[in-house]
């Protein structure tokens, strides 16, 4: 899914991670195992970040496409091929 879409994740602590406006305008889609929120805006659909558990307790995702003033071709990436589980 995140392939297709072209998403582009950075994860931090939740902790770390503050959503300043818009909640009312989201809602939540679970695949796979179910244990990640991945939330997307009802508007335009794009799912800007995710909710979930990381090696190192509460982390989110976030789509670094939805943030301003990054240039992703400039983001240092890894490949994680999730197709292949």
């Amino acid at each position: 899914m995140c392939g297709r879409a072209g998403t582009l994740l950075a994860f931090i602590p939740l902790a770390d991670f503050t959503l300043e406006s818009g909640e009312d305008n989201l809602t939540s889609y679970k695949f796979n195992k179910h244990v990640i929120d991945h939330l997307f805006c009802k508007t335009c659909g794009i799912k800007s970040f995710a909710y979930g558990a990381g090696p190192s307790g509460p982390m989110a995702a976030i789509n670094v496409r939805c943030l301003e003033g990054v240039e992703t071709e400039k983001v240092t990436t890894t490949h994680y091929d999730g197709a292949a589980l």
